[in-house]
């Protein structure tokens, strides 16, 4: 866009102290359709948006630069993180045997294939980025989809995205430390700091970058997975006892409701990520085609290779050893590869910081469509006028991510927030029902059977009680900080007439920020 183009637009979107008004649930337009004076939208027309020109490139919106092959990179580039070379053994602890923790690494791979199959029917009727929290939003209304983005911004992203450099972090330095002797923190913080800087950086400046990267670190994690596999056949077919440890393979399987829920939700915990394709449709050339594909050739593909890792890792390493290990990659690396075991946490490291990154780039999209719904400062649904990319968001969440680096507690705050998360998704794939009986005529492109959601929800519904009973403290702590969000959304967004000094303060912040990420508010084309 030229440079002259450019300040136009600048000033066409600048805000002056008596425009900008406070964000409020009876005034905000947005993408779903014109919100009502009671808060609730219409659904805008898929039917519409398939006939739709194709884009003016200098228009100031979010480019459609995702295809099929970058749709599957972000869903595995989130899924195939360094959970799968690290802990895998939460099942087995909970489950006590290595046949009964293969069967629910299967069971938990077709329940996120079922939940996946409910998102690909929403994301085709709702071709809107935002993921959840535009089918929540769309389904039972503001302050639900509220609460969950308060959910998901304030704790859950910040955090998993702290966790994920901190990972990173240590996977990089602990080769350079001798044996026994640990990382200090504040290096791993540092480090993870500027990792998330540089991570948000490259987002920022070019979704065309971060994609391509995330299909480069898609094909090394597949590739190290692969050799994981193919180490552990060797191992099998060759090496002396090298199928004892499937002997007896049930024997010590725990019967408790209870464990068996916990080990479900560490099966589950390693396969999320398949929803998060969902919140970038918006820039998915053809989604109504590539969102669907990219959902059927991922999660097949990624069930096939956690069954298969974890029959590797168990068939080298026994299950006290699995057990005992804080890394099974490594140690299942330094029993069955020898010399070629420190290739292992290069690998580590490289899953880490590809699904950080993928991590990054897709949550600030849910960021970016709440604040263009009135549910977060303004400034954060404004796009970069050179690079088409939702700036303040990145940086918003970039922030939010440093501080809680350096926050002691936060894997507490993760284990919080986690059965919260689950009961959003239930919350979510419910919507496919709710849709099916107060809107039956709205366009589907993708319509699954109701048995699909039907039982997705009971089996979620199942469990998030269980936990109540076994973990009732975390559950507590997770729906109080959820809550917690209730007071934040009246005196934020439901509160229309907000004293002029606020509304003024906000207007300087708001014109600050624009001017210093040069961004416009998104250009919404006439038959949106």
């Amino acid at each position: 866009m030229p440079l002259k183009q450019r300040n136009a637009v600048l000033e066409l979107h600048s805000p002056t102290e008596d425009q900008l008004v406070s964000p409020s649930v009876g005034s905000v337009a947005t993408d779903f359709g014109s919100i009502t004076d009671d808060g609730h939208s219409t659904m805008a027309s898929t039917e519409k948006a398939e006939s739709s020109a194709p884009a003016d490139p200098d228009k100031v919106k979010m480019k459609k630069s995702l295809g099929l092959l970058e749709g599957v990179a972000i869903i595995l580039g989130i899924i195939l993180g360094s959970g799968i070379f690290i802990s895998p053994k939460g099942v087995l602890q909970e489950v006590g045997s290595v046949g009964t923790s293969l069967v629910i690494w299967v069971l938990c791979g077709v329940l996120s294939m079922i939940g996946a199959l409910c998102y690909a029917e929403l994301g085709t009727a709702i071709p809107k980025s935002g993921g959840d929290y535009a089918y929540i939003y769309e389904a039972y209304g503001p302050l639900p989809a509220f609460l969950y983005l308060w959910d998901a911004t304030v704790i859950f992203v910040p955090s998993t995205n702290a966790i994920m450099g901190l990972t990173f972090a240590s996977y990089v330095f602990q080769p350079l430390f001798a044996a026994g002797c640990s990382v200090p923190t504040i290096g791993l913080q540092l480090f993870a700091a500027v990792t998330i800087c540089a991570l948000t950086y490259i987002n920022a400046y070019d979704v065309r970058v971060t994609t391509k990267m995330q299909n480069v670190f898609m094909f090394t994690k597949i590739g190290a997975l692969v050799l994981v596999i193919v180490v552990g056949v060797v191992w099998m077919a060759m090496a002396e006892g090298g199928m004892d440890n499937f002997e007896n393979a049930f024997d010590g399987t725990e019967t408790d409701p209870g464990k068996i829920s916990v080990a479900f939700y560490s099966g589950i915990f390693s396969y999320a990520g398949w929803n998060y394709l969902n919140f970038m449709t918006e820039e998915l050339r053809d989604p109504y085609k590539n969102l669907p594909r990219a959902i059927y050739i991922s999660l097949p593909l990624v069930t096939a290779i956690y069954v298969l890792a974890n029959m590797a890792y168990v068939a080298v390493l026994t299950p006290q050893a699995i057990l005992a290990s804080d890394a099974i990659a490594v140690t299942f690396a330094q029993r069955a590869m020898s010399y070629g075991a420190f290739v292992m946490p290069i690998l580590v490291a490289i899953a880490a910081f590809g699904g950080l990154s993928v991590h990054i780039m897709t949550s600030s999209r849910m960021c970016f469509v709440g604040a263009r719904n009135g549910h977060m400062p303004e400034i954060l649904s404004h796009i970069n006028v050179n690079r088409f990319t939702p700036m303040p968001s990145l940086v918003f969440l970039c922030a939010l991510s440093l501080l809680y680096l350096f926050i002691s507690d936060v894997y507490v705050l993760i284990t919080y927030s986690s059965i919260v998360e689950s009961f959003f998704i239930m919350l979510s794939v419910s919507a496919v029902l709710y849709f099916r009986y107060t809107r039956p005529d709205i366009h589907r492109p993708i319509r699954v059977p109701l048995w699909v959601p039907t039982v997705f929800v009971i089996i979620c519904a199942f469990l998030l009680i269980v936990p109540c009973y076994v973990a009732p403290y975390e559950v507590g702590m997770g729906v109080a900080l959820t809550l917690a969000g209730i007071p934040v959304y009246y005196v934020g967004v439901a509160w229309k007439n907000k004293p002029k000094a606020f509304t003024d303060a906000l207007a300087r912040v708001t014109q600050f920020c624009q001017k210093m990420f040069m961004t416009a508010k998104e250009e919404v084309d006439a038959d949106e």
